[in-house]
């Protein structure tokens, strides 16, 4: 029988707390983004505004930022049927890019600075 002592007990409560120190946290990491997830944000963002849906994308992107994780897990859930119609290298780093938290808001800063060079030629 292995024998505990204080000094093994307290290494053991480091490793379990440092193991443990991030499960719980809601502070978004310093995360990257990759030329490759860029440039797929940024045709998004061009598809958006070529098609004149610039404020309703904003305004879903912002009302449903906090959830953005669930649509990438559902993203996940029904890849197999959105492949029919889209690539799957895309459909999985479109999912992975919604599960960071500072996407949706990168998301709507490339669509507002997509869509003001023609709000502006407008007037």
């Amino acid at each position: 029988m292995a024998s505990f002592t204080k000094v093994s007990l307290t290494e053991k409560w480091a490793r379990v707390r440092a193991g443990l120190s991030h499960a719980f946290s809601t502070r978004a990491e310093a995360e990257t983004y990759t030329i490759e997830d860029l440039e797929l944000l940024q045709r998004i963002a061009d598809a958006v505004v070529q098609r004149r849906m610039a404020d309703p994308a904003i305004v879903f992107l912002d009302s449903l930022g906090p959830m953005s994780f669930l649509g990438s897990q559902a993203l996940h859930f029904f890849a197999p049927i959105i492949e029919l119609a889209f690539s799957a290298h895309e459909v999985s780093q479109v999912a992975a890019l919604l599960e960071r938290r500072d996407t949706t808001v990168r998301l709507i800063a490339l669509i507002e600075a997509a869509s003001a060079p023609q709000g502006a030629a407008a007037r």
